[in-house]
């Protein structure tokens, strides 16, 4: 085999060294900086009554976000969505994607050895033959070649294509984790939104029992003469209008439940959510520093992580202006005999660089590093716009959660006076002094009131959730995966579970 004098090796050594050095300090392209977005000092809404803005070393949500909730059964259909949600797993398998590629763009730093082993015969005939023999001749080569090639990265095109590749991969881990709040969060509003056609499926069974009695009553003072068929007629229209309109919450509830069980991966066949109203009130949620959004956000996290790919691109798009040095040995071993191919005279070898450049492009190089460069700025600006977004989003849900309260107290007060202009009402038509008219009129006023009352419950739950997703779920840009992790582990690498 191959056996390069000690000089030779030396010197192979000491250029290959001098060569990584000069690369090393000949990366083309801007160096990244995370662009800038405008971060308020404090929020303009203010949260609802009882909290405060928490304070840089307060407590913010932490792991499992639905747990400030209470409520076993949301944990536990929660749980399901990072196991058996679908679109959660396309995002995971997205990420493992792009963590092969970094190892695939890593393997340009590093020389490819290859070998193309043959054995080739060659039958001479007589009457070509030079020698004027009768017989013909026959001859084979055999031959063991190990080629190697390296393309030195002297301009930094192969470390900044490495980089990119695991900005890339940075930027899908946090993409599967705002899947994850994405899908969480849905489930969660669609839970709540659930249990509150639940309370107005009670509300709405106990009103069509009351007017059942109510249509009773008037049937009775009919037959005695006291009231008339018209008061009938009003009576049962009241009682099948409301029944309708609980058959028409059965149809909404049922939606909802299908909805939740493709969330967490299951036909909705397979999935019966128990009625139950909602018990608990929106919990108190610590808000943090407005500065600290950013690191909170996992949108926010893969929208820079693409920018920062991008900026590689101008890098790896100005090398291309500069030559590429590449270095191509071919070693072995070649006998027209096998039983002397391993000998020492049957060795060859080959070495040498190889410089290439390009002389004319047309403009291409120029073109693809304008391309590069707008392409960057248009990540940057999508960067701005995702911070810009993420606050409206927190602003809307604190200005929600606020204003549902105060609407919440006002809406207790009209059920209180609705609730005793029915009893004042129905008093004065048992005595004669109205007709039914008027108890249906403060009936309906009374149902609108207290069905509001249960809509807002479910709104105030479903904005606690936009809010707890607006905060970025208790996540934090710690927890990507570093360009270390994305090289040295398996491909199932999983972000969201790293301590």
């Amino acid at each position: 085999m191959l056996q390069l004098s000690s000089k030779n090796v030396r010197v192979l050594g000491l250029a290959a060294a001098a060569l990584t050095l000069i690369g090393s300090g000949c990366m083309k392209g801007p160096a990244y900086q995370k662009p800038t977005a405008a971060v308020p000092q404090s929020y303009k809404e203010a949260p609802p009554e009882g909290w405060k803005e928490a304070q840089p070393n307060d407590g913010v949500l932490r792991g499992k976000w639905w747990e400030i909730f209470g409520d076993p059964a949301l944990s536990a259909l929660e749980e399901q969505v990072n196991i058996n949600n679908q679109n959660v797993l396309q995002a995971e398998v997205q990420f493992r994607q792009a963590v092969a590629a970094v190892r695939v763009a890593r393997s340009a730093l590093f020389p490819t050895v290859s070998t193309t082993p043959s054995a080739t015969g060659q039958g001479t005939s007589s009457r070509v033959s030079s020698t004027g023999g009768r017989g013909n001749t026959a001859t084979g080569i055999y031959q063991i070649p190990v080629s190697a090639s390296y393309t030195m990265d002297v301009w930094g095109a192969i470390r900044r294509t490495v980089t990119a590749s695991a900005n890339t991969a940075q930027s899908l881990a946090a993409a599967l984790e705002n899947a994850r709040l994405l899908y969480q969060s849905e489930l969660a509003q669609d839970y709540f939104q659930l249990h509150g056609l639940d309370a107005d499926h009670a509300l709405l069974d106990e009103t069509v029992k009351s007017y059942q009695e109510y249509l009773n009553l008037t049937k009775v003072r009919f037959a005695g003469g006291v009231a008339s068929d018209s008061d009938v007629s009003e009576a049962e229209t009241q009682l099948y209008t409301t029944q309708a309109q609980l058959v028409d919450v059965d149809v909404q509830r049922n939606q909802l439940e299908h909805a939740i069980a493709v969330l967490i991966g299951k036909p909705p066949k397979d999935l019966d959510v128990p009625r139950a109203a909602i018990q608990v009130d929106p919990p108190v949620i610590p808000l943090g520093m407005p500065s600290t959004l950013l690191e909170r956000r996992p949108d926010i996290a893969d929208a820079e992580r693409q920018a920062a790919a991008a900026n590689q691109q101008i890098g790896i798009a100005k090398a291309a202006f500069f030559p590429t040095l590449t270095i191509a040995a071919t070693a072995g071993v070649q006998s027209s005999n096998v039983l002397n191919l391993l000998t020492w005279p049957a060795r060859f070898w080959t070495i040498g660089p190889q410089l290439a450049q390009v002389l004319f492009d047309a403009g291409k190089r120029t073109a693809q590093v304008a391309e590069a460069e707008a392409s960057y700025e248009a990540t940057a600006a999508a960067y701005r716009q995702s911070v810009l977004s993420a606050f409206q989003q927190v602003e809307d849900s604190l200005s929600t959660l606020r204003v549902l309260e105060q609407e919440s107290a006002v809406t207790d007060q009209a059920i209180k006076s609705a609730k005793r202009s029915v009893d004042v009402t129905t008093a004065q038509y048992k005595g004669g002094t109205v007709n039914y008219l008027s108890v249906i009129q403060v009936q309906t006023i009374a149902l609108a009131d207290q069905r509001t009352a249960v809509d807002i419950k479910t709104r105030r739950m479903a904005a606690s959730v936009l809010l707890i997703q607006s905060l970025g779920g208790g996540w934090d840009a710690t927890k990507l995966p570093t360009t270390r992790d994305l090289g040295d582990t398996p491909t199932k690498l999983q972000p969201a579970i790293k301590p």
